[in-house]
């Protein structure tokens, strides 16, 4: 399988939030801005495949909002090992524009979220 970069957006229109979700090349995207820089998951949570992205982010994790599960950010790994852990994508920001390496093949049922 073959992995491309997409564009998600200018690093300087990045959500002073802190995170973004996006759909790139069929893939739900969570990015979120750490103390180590950017970081991405796929926006599914492995418990119940609701979408992370209403979760709150801290301390370089994202709680799910259905059940509370929490994954680090930076290895995609389920805190306290109750569920599967998250696949990661590679972020890079060139020419202030941040970028998303996901694979070139849609997602997986068992990858997609269910409210979408």
């Amino acid at each position: 399988m073959s992995d491309s970069w997409h564009f998600l957006t200018e690093e300087a229109s990045f959500p002073d939030e802190g995170k973004l979700a996006a759909k790139l090349a069929g893939w739900h995207v969570l990015v979120a801005k750490t103390d180590d820089g950017f970081r991405a998951v796929n926006d599914r949570c492995t418990h119940q495949a609701a979408l992370l992205s209403g979760g709150k982010i801290r301390r370089g994790a994202v709680m799910c909002p259905l059940h509370g599960a929490r994954f680090e950010l930076a290895t995609g790994r389920c805190m306290g090992g109750a569920y599967k852990d998250l696949r990661t994508f590679d972020v890079r920001v060139e020419g202030g524009r941040i970028e998303v390496l996901v694979p070139d093949e849609e997602p997986s049922m068992e990858e997609r979220p269910i409210a979408v």
